[in-house]
């Protein structure tokens, strides 16, 4: 019985005060929890980075092969970017059609905020053509400011090849 009551008080100390301290000091200290100090535009980056960072250094890439092979789809992309939004302010919606065709995402933080998130693959055929274009269409008819451009390149030579259709634009 003492034991377990040295087991309940630890674990009290650690993982419930602790971490209450921890969120208060974020909360005070930092905009950790303070989404609408930074925009649209800055939390939906945010989060692409995040997933690139976990694709890229956290082993996240092994999510985008089945039996080693490359998964060819999109949606599977946008799917872990929209776990990334988990107890967010924004509002964050999938195949938005504000009449011109379905955005991949549209955050927005009120009627005056709001970005356009698309993903690619760099394989893609129609790449350049959509890069040239598309979400300044989704843009306009969602009356959005912002956009950002997502590319996963599974190999060095779509890397290549995203990189020469991005210095002919």
């Amino acid at each position: 019985k003492n034991v377990s009551k040295e087991v309940v008080l630890s674990v009290d100390e650690v993982f419930i005060r602790n971490v209450q301290t921890l969120i208060q000091i974020l909360k005070v200290n930092t905009q950790f929890y303070d989404e609408s100090a930074i925009g649209s535009y800055d939390a939906s980056r945010a989060r692409v980075m995040y997933l690139k960072d976990f694709i890229e250094n956290k082993d996240g890439y092994k999510l985008f092969y089945h039996k080693g092979k490359p998964i060819k789809r999109e949606k599977d992309l946008q799917l872990l970017f929209k776990l990334t939004w988990f107890a967010t302010i924004f509002d964050v919606n999938a195949e938005v059609n504000n009449g011109r065709g379905p955005a991949d995402y549209k955050v927005s933080y009120g009627a005056d905020d709001s970005t356009i998130v698309e993903f690619k693959l760099g394989k893609s055929s129609s790449l350049s053509r959509n890069l040239s274009n598309q979400t300044d269409i989704y843009k306009k008819a969602s009356k959005s400011a912002n956009d950002i451009k997502v590319i996963l390149c599974y190999t060095e030579g779509e890397i290549k090849s995203v990189e020469r259709t991005l210095d002919r634009k």
